[in-house]
């Protein structure tokens, strides 16, 4: 079975194989009523798909195979929701840009409530990571630079970064990838912050690139707003596939400041 993959801001759900050539095939687009939303998030189980509707400040809750609205939270404390992400306990954490923080929630079905929150040496932060190491990695967009936590305490920091937007699990469960915005590239970081590698230039040609997915081969989808585009990198590096057509366009295949990719 072909992965899905959810692309924003359009809300499009495109299938994509990986074998010797990638396709992808335009399904559909969401009609709830979202405001400039960002990245989104499938539940640990698959049953929901949270999206960080950053104008309406909060996270709406989608069914994944309708793309009907269920649900929301946050509206009523979160200020510019950018990002989610869930550890291995089913909490998640929320990039709650304006308000400086990341805020944290449990969950009773579709209920959820605030238990925590993350704060310090961030500014709009704007992606979130919970790393099966433990430790919560923070993208700080304004703060051009990234954190780590653990039990609430800021252990970890690598700065120099301009607008750092998104970070991905890596394919190998360890390392993690960065979306440096406002440098145009992403790096390839190890869970101590240490730059391994960079992304960058041709054949790339990233313009303020956002937010990420990977699927299980290694292959990296990324979201490259500015020059209104989907790229899909496989493991060694090779640009596969690039959906869009370089300017902002609507309908299948074809995206306006494209921010937000999940696969499922």
């Amino acid at each position: 079975m072909k992965p899905f993959v959810y692309l924003l801001m359009l809300g499009i759900l495109l299938p994509a194989a990986h074998a010797q050539r990638i396709t992808a095939d335009y399904l559909g687009a969401s009609k709830a009523q979202l405001n400039n939303p960002h990245d989104l998030r499938l539940s640990p189980d698959g049953s929901r798909l949270y999206v960080s509707d950053v104008g309406n400040n909060r996270v709406a809750i989608l069914d994944p195979e309708s793309l009907e609205m269920i649900g929301q939270f946050g509206a009523d404390h979160q200020s510019g929701t950018h990002d989610i992400d869930f550890d291995s306990s089913g909490r998640a954490y929320v990039a709650d840009t304006h308000n400086n923080r990341v805020t944290v929630y449990e969950f009773d079905g579709d209920k959820a409530s605030l238990v925590d929150e993350l704060k310090g040496s961030m500014r709009g932060p704007e992606g979130v990571l919970a790393h099966p190491n433990g430790a919560i990695y923070v993208a700080g967009a304004w703060s051009g630079n990234v954190l780590a936590y653990r039990d609430g305490s800021k252990t970890l920091e690598l700065g120099g970064l301009s607008s750092p937007h998104d970070l991905a699990l890596a394919a190998n469960g360890r390392d993690i990838w960065l979306a440096d915005a406002g440098n145009d590239r992403l790096l390839l970081l190890t869970e101590e912050l240490q730059i391994m590698r960079e992304l960058s230039g041709s054949p790339y040609d990233f313009d303020g690139v956002r937010y990420l997915d990977l699927t299980d081969d290694g292959t990296l989808i990324a979201a490259d707003k500015y020059t209104h585009s989907v790229k899909f990198i496989d493991a060694n590096e090779k640009v596969l596939l690039v959906l869009g057509s370089g300017r902002p366009e609507r309908g299948p295949n074809l995206f306006t400041t494209p921010e937000g990719v999940e696969v499922s």
